[in-house]
């Protein structure tokens, strides 16, 4: 059986901030995480986890503090000439569909604009783009002439995903793209995603709080808490074989498909740990019914338990 191909291999990030004061706020720490070429890894966890930080450090929106992120191989931390380049291959899709379209300009402006800042198009050959792109998400030629307020949120998503794809990108980060419109929506958009995946051979960071979502789009899942990997696994075995405590608590906020089958019921206690937990132990023991004397003192390593599962809990590490 053939292995994929890396595409990107994200190297124990981390993006600290400074507070006032002097604190220092960990929104990522310490983060390993690889996506193959053409395949979808979901990054799920409660808001405020890091996981949108993750994907505006793979953006070079944000600097990272520490660790490496490899694309292809090379290290785009260290990149200052060849961040154009790098704008080619990696395209973005953002939550709020109303926010991030110009309100002043004309579809057809908006889908193409990646062309313009790239500078190596004619009028000509925008126009010609923006055509095939609306055909390509389920839109029509004379929408190119409008603006966004003239569309509802299902189709400015659609323009947005039209303009992630107009550079031809090997890899798109999706934060949140659906949590904003209605389920039926919702359907159309991951299956518009999942087709264009399979005709152009993308690679997605599919960022989300939504556990059946990420689970109906990704292949691999990994499961975030406050700025770092607790779990991380294929599709099939998270959702039947999960052994972190906090994956067990998300799943249990997921009614099952089937009614016939038992919901499950763990539900974690209390608020989610203060930052300064961050160097004691496991940030999760204050939520966990489960935790052990050892939980309070040391920091669990995200180690691997069978081939491509991996677990950060030392009742894990422990069995």
């Amino acid at each position: 059986m053939k292995k994929d191909r890396t595409l990107v291999d994200l190297q124990k990030l981390s993006k600290h901030f400074t507070l006032p004061g002097g604190k220092v706020f960990r929104a990522v720490d310490q983060v390993s995480l690889t996506i193959d070429s053409g395949v979808t890894l979901g990054l799920v966890g409660e808001s405020g986890c890091g996981k949108s930080t993750v994907g505006r450090c793979l953006l070079r929106l944000y600097s990272a503090t520490g660790g490496r992120i490899l694309f292809e191989g090379r290290d785009i931390t260290a990149f200052s000439r060849g961040r154009l380049e790098y704008a080619r291959c990696v395209q973005a899709v953002f939550q709020d569909p109303y926010g991030s379209l110009n309100p002043r300009m004309r579809i057809k402006d908006i889908i193409t604009e990646p062309m313009l800042v790239q500078g190596a198009s004619t009028g000509q050959e925008r126009r010609k783009r923006a055509e095939e792109l609306v055909d390509v998400v389920g839109l029509k030629p004379d929408h190119l002439r409008r603006f966004p307020h003239e569309f509802s949120g299902g189709q400015r998503q659609r323009i947005a995903i039209a303009r992630a794809i107009c550079l031809k990108p090997k890899f798109i980060v999706l934060d949140e793209p659906v949590s904003a419109l209605d389920v039926s929506i919702q359907a159309q958009i991951l299956n518009l995603l999942m087709d264009l995946q399979d005709d152009y051979g993308l690679s997605y960071l599919f960022i989300s709080h939504d556990l059946s979502v990420v689970e109906h789009i990704s292949r691999n899942i990994a499961v975030m808490y406050l700025g770092r990997i607790v779990e991380q696994a294929a599709r099939e075995v998270l959702f039947k074989d999960f052994r972190h405590p906090y994956t067990e608590a998300l799943l249990s906020s997921v009614l099952p498909a089937d009614p016939r089958l038992p919901a499950l019921r763990f539900l974690p206690e209390g608020d989610a740990a203060d930052w300064d937990f961050q160097d004691k132990g496991c940030l999760f023991r204050n939520r966990c019914p489960r935790a052990l004397p050892i939980c309070s003192n040391e920091v669990p390593e995200l180690v691997e338990i069978s081939p491509g599962h991996r677990v950060a809990c030392f009742q894990t590490a422990g069995s």
